[in-house]
């Protein structure tokens, strides 16, 4: 039996930015991990002569050298070197308007050039667009605020500074984009990337769309060169060059207590004790299995008893290696976004049953890559999500195979048909993942990769204003897709190295 300061359970992205905030803070620190690779969605597997990515579409918290954005800022200051690749345009969307006419536009980076190609596409509509980009810039001005030290923060310098963010934290996108005056066009197009967040636009809050948003336009999307297994591995090489320790193919069973505190884990290969354990676990397992009834906090029984927090997004992603490269292909577009229509509380609905979910996002990553794949071939993925588990859940085992294949064969035909693009008679290798498949392999509830819906009383700044409440249990932090900042790659890095800092804290104060 080892004794840590620190022990991260899992491996995940929020576990990986945690352990490295640990372990350069000096503490003595462990990960666990049930696999035998890191990363958790941030891996890559392999069918044939293809390498190919699980999940991860583009980071929006990269940023070009002369302007980080957060992630390039943690990785650098972590001393973690990722070749990264950058994503020219922000996305193309095939779609219809909510008003039925067709859709079908291709914005770029930049805010003056994203501004100015919606203007083609809406006529009119630049000096709402322009005031959007300027509540956007604000937000973007008060997260990088609250990253200082809680001392060196001013709350009237915050609401001299920041009024319209405070205006409008408390509402939904919906209702914010309502407020700007934008033209409805304006707010479909605006609107494509509210899957990334897994929240239909009336009731997705508004900072944290922003957030994101403003990341994607102003700085451009990146991608690592091979894939983001090179991540992972580049943030565990760091950890271990740091002084850190990693069990692969260990098993975190439960946790242990003392005195209601929890001092340690039981583990598949033995127990491990420590002063903090940081847990890349969703809460509904930590607390329904891993931890004693008696010291479970009634507010978390409240909140699973009547499902107050409701599950993100279930994904289904079909992996393709074809045997022609883009060029030949016809392929000229990284992300095409293709919907039903722009109306998404529409979609969301649809996208609760298997037989109407007519939804998907399309990646070429040989386009913001060249090398991304071998040699007169190209590597492309289909991304779309269930917003309930009813249609899977009642899937019987001999149909599983049947009913996955059938709809990867509908999501190739509707892109087919939309773009004009022939993928069928070029695929060499295929894939597909369920949200059984997810829920397999990262041990996730319903396959929910994005943990809880940042939504309501449950947005990000809500969170974030009540993380005392979330960390009910001594010397036990959950982190992940379900902490303060909610789904995504770039979100799950920030929460582990925010979280990790506040245990760094408590960990001083204890005189660990």
């Amino acid at each position: 039996m080892k004794k840590y300061d620190a022990v991260v359970v899992g491996s995940g992205c929020a576990g990986l930015a945690a352990a490295l905030e640990l372990i350069t803070a000096g503490k003595k620190t462990l990960i666990i991990e049930k696999h035998n690779l890191p990363g958790g969605c941030a891996t890559s597997f392999c069918r044939g002569r293809f390498e190919f990515e699980p999940s991860l579409h583009e980071l929006c918290g990269i940023g070009p050298q002369n302007d980080p954005g957060e992630i390039r800022q943690l990785m650098d200051r972590f001393g973690v070197k990722v070749d990264w690749q950058r994503v020219d345009d922000c996305f193309r969307c095939i779609s219809k308007y909510s008003d039925s006419t067709p859709m079908d536009v291709t914005l770029p980076t930049g805010v003056k050039a994203f501004i100015d190609k919606t203007v083609e596409y809406v006529p009119g509509c630049r000096k709402e667009m322009e005031n959007f980009f300027r509540l956007l810039q604000e937000i973007r001005d008060m997260i990088e605020y609250l990253d200082k030290p809680p001392k060196e923060m001013s709350p009237a310098y915050m609401i001299k500074n920041f009024s319209n963010v405070i205006r409008t934290a408390g509402y939904s996108t919906e209702e914010v984009f309502a407020a700007l005056n934008l033209p409805q066009k304006c707010r479909d197009i605006l609107g494509v990337y509210w899957s990334y967040l897994g929240v239909d636009l009336k009731n997705l809050s508004f900072f944290h769309y922003a957030a994101m948003v403003h990341n994607y336009v102003a700085r451009g999307a990146y991608i690592p060169s091979h894939t983001s297994h090179e991540i992972s591995n580049a943030m565990i090489e760091r950890f271990r060059a740091l002084g850190g320790e990693v069990w692969f193919n260990c098993r975190a069973e439960e946790f242990i207590f003392d005195g209601g505190r929890c001092c340690g884990v039981k583990t598949n290969m033995g127990v491990v004790k420590a002063d903090m354990v940081l847990a890349n676990i969703n809460p509904d397992i930590i607390y329904g299995r891993m931890v004693p009834k008696s010291l479970v906090p009634e507010r978390e029984k409240k909140l699973s008893a009547a499902r107050n927090r409701k599950f993100g997004a279930r994904m289904f992603t079909v992996y393709l290696g074809l045997n022609r490269t883009a060029e030949e292909l016809g392929i000229k577009d990284y992300s095409i976004f293709l919907s039903g229509t722009a109306d998404t509380e529409k979609e969301y609905e649809s996208l609760k049953k298997i037989e109407t979910n007519n939804y998907s996002i399309f990646l070429c990553y040989n386009v913001a890559n060249p090398h991304a794949s071998p040699d007169g071939t190209a590597m492309c993925s289909f991304t779309t999500m269930f917003t309930a588990p009813d249609d899977w859940n009642n899937v019987a085992d001999e149909d599983y195979a049947s009913v996955k294949n059938k709809l990867a064969k509908k999501i190739i035909a509707d892109f087919e048909k939309k773009t004009g693009i022939v993928l069928t008679p070029y695929i060499e290798e295929i894939s597909i993942a369920s949200p059984m498949t997810f829920s397999r392999y990262l041990g996730v509830p319903e396959g929910s990769v994005y943990g809880y819906m940042t939504t309501g009383w449950d947005s990000m700044l809500s969170r974030t204003a009540s993380q005392a409440a979330d960390f009910p249990v001594k010397g036990l932090k959950p982190i992940g897709t379900s902490g303060i900042r909610g789904d995504g790659y770039s979100s799950t890095y920030m929460c582990g190295s925010i979280i990790a800092k506040s245990a760094i804290k408590e960990l001083n104060e204890r005189g660990v």
